[in-house]
């Protein structure tokens, strides 16, 4: 039976012509399809994708933690679900999981937000490593697609986080200073949940290759697929090491950057501090002859009022001079 599915479905459906990706349209017979890209699937095409034989987990599924829940076989069927950042349908960025259904004749791949690699690999398929010929080697190159796109992501941030450092340690007016650190906080906090997500991402694809690996023994093309699989493995390994480095650095840049504001908070408290010493002499003279004493001597004379202001002027002179005599301004 031809298993079509209405124009407007939130699905993208693919079939090789050589070595290249071609994209279906108009009404489509799924069972040609090599690659089946599910977005936000609805209950009419699960329900077509179950009459092929696939059961499309749902959301709820999906988000599931435990690896029972995302790497399993399953009538055949391969499922392996990743974590990977993308962009959600409000428009913010965000990570939910993206399962990938493999066969020995074709690949389905549900998710329920845009990461970027499914958007350009169909575009360029052909230039991954082992070419788009076999559903394995769809999910291999798109893998790389995935792996390359984390490896951008982290070099972005690491980018980032060189110039957030870099405005920390700039010399600028005080106003200025506190308005650059603050963005600084927000520039570091933002560059660290993105390497959460990637971090997250890095891990669970490292499990998807790791079971992948396990039950590809069974498939005619393993032993052209396990170098492959080999060096990506590599990959993640060491985008991992360097997802850490740039922890360690994002840890540094906040500690860095929370110094430089207890800093400069410090200096404030030091000059309203120094501000009060100075004023502190003078305060106690006034206080002095405000007393309303009936017998104060200097009261009743013409030099009283400028004997007061000129004991005010040295007292207040005097502290300034012990003050930058002990170096505390």
């Amino acid at each position: 039976m031809q298993q079509t599915v209405p124009g407007n479905a939130m699905h993208y459906a693919y079939v090789t012509d050589g070595n290249r990706l071609v994209r279906m349209e108009g009404d489509r017979d799924l069972r040609d399809a090599e690659w089946i890209d599910l977005v936000q699937p609805s209950d009419r095409e699960m329900a077509l994708l179950r009459e092929m034989g696939v059961a499309v987990p749902t959301l709820a599924e999906m988000e599931e933690i435990e690896l029972s829940n995302r790497l399993y076989r399953e009538n055949g069927l391969d499922y392996m679900t990743a974590v990977l950042p993308g962009e959600r349908s409000s428009g913010e960025n965000g990570a939910l999981p993206v399962t990938f259904i493999l066969s020995d004749r074709r690949l389905v791949t549900v998710r329920h937000h845009s990461p970027r690699p499914f958007l350009t690999f169909p575009t360029r398929a052909e230039r991954s490593t082992l070419g788009c010929g076999t559903p394995d080697r769809l999910f291999s190159g798109l893998l790389e697609e995935i792996i390359a796109r984390l490896a951008d992501i982290l070099e972005g941030s690491g980018r980032v986080l060189d110039a957030t450092t870099a405005s920390v340690f700039e010399r600028r007016n005080t106003s200025a200073a506190s308005d650059r650190l603050q963005a600084a906080l927000r520039d570091v906090g933002r560059e660290a949940e993105t390497m959460a997500r990637v971090r997250l991402g890095l891990l669970t694809i490292e499990r998807i290759l790791a079971f992948y690996t396990a039950v590809i023994e069974d498939r005619p093309e393993a032993k052209r697929m396990r170098p492959a699989i080999r060096a990506q493995m590599r990959d993640v390994q060491a985008l991992e090491v360097h997802a850490d480095f740039l922890g360690n650095r994002v840890s540094l840049a906040v500690d860095t950057t929370l110094g430089m504001i207890n800093l400069q908070q410090n200096n404030t408290v030091r000059i309203l501090s120094v501000i009060a010493a100075l004023f502190l002499p003078p305060t106690l003279i006034a206080s002095i002859y405000g007393m309303n004493f009936a017998h104060m001597p200097e009261l009743d004379k013409p030099w009283g009022y400028a004997w007061a202001l000129l004991l005010m002027a040295l007292t207040t002179g005097g502290t300034y001079l012990f003050l930058r005599w002990k170096n505390w301004l």
